[in-house]
């Protein structure tokens, strides 16, 4: 399915407070119908930037990104990594949260967007990164990797790695924000899905990627 995009709603200009605003009103797909509201990103410009897949039950009621479960597990990355400190923004490539209803419809059980639907939200996240003009830019997840790196992006063979910015292919190869580095790494949200067997090795790998960021902000 093709839809209008975020590009008619996102206005000339890299202010992250307009952006924001505007971006409460986009219809630019379908999953404002069903979301409680646009989750936009906050925290502080020239540092770290992260970019997660989207929002989640807990961040769509708030209002704001990487507040839940995963939010807590990636500030306890963070903190490991010794990136506590570090000024950062993060936020998501996809501005509204999908679900569908769990059994008995008491709960809201995630959804990953459709490519589709990333890409009518590429807009906000491309202002965003003009905004915030990070100087190490970190995907979490496969779905934030796709649309920052392009759709053939493969974040198992390339996680952790210094990625060149802007990248070969996609709809950021002619980005001109002075990035220094970009990566890719598990969202944080995998760790908690992860059997249990298998948890704390995945959430030490998160940490030694981020680890690689640290080293890069220096």
């Amino acid at each position: 399915m093709k839809y209008p995009g975020a590009a008619q709603y996102r206005p000339d200009t890299t202010d992250l407070t307009a952006l924001a605003d505007a971006a409460a009103s986009c219809r630019g797909c379908d999953l404002y119908e069903d979301a409680t509201q646009t989750v936009f990103g906050r925290g502080s410009a020239g540092g770290l930037m992260l970019v997660g897949e989207q929002p989640g039950d807990v961040e769509d009621v708030a209002g704001e990104p990487f507040v839940g479960p995963a939010g807590q597990v990636l500030n306890r990355a963070l903190a490991e990594a010794g990136l506590q400190d570090t000024p950062s923004y993060v936020t998501n490539a996809v501005k509204h949260f999908r679900w569908k209803a769990a059994r008995g419809g008491k709960r809201r059980i995630h959804e990953k967007p459709s490519s589709a639907q990333a890409t009518a939200c590429r807009p906000w996240l491309a202002a965003e990164i003009a905004g915030v003009r990070p100087k190490v830019l970190l995907a979490l997840g496969a779905t934030a990797a796709a649309s920052l790196f392009g759709p053939g992006f493969r974040l198992t063979q390339h996680r952790g790695e210094k990625l060149p910015w802007p990248p070969e292919a996609g709809d950021f190869a002619d980005d001109d924000t002075p990035i220094e580095a970009a990566l890719a790494t598990v969202h944080p949200s995998a760790v908690l899905r992860a059997p249990a067997d298998r948890r704390d090795d995945m959430y030490a790998g998160l940490v030694k990627d981020l680890h690689v960021v640290a080293a890069l902000l220096g």
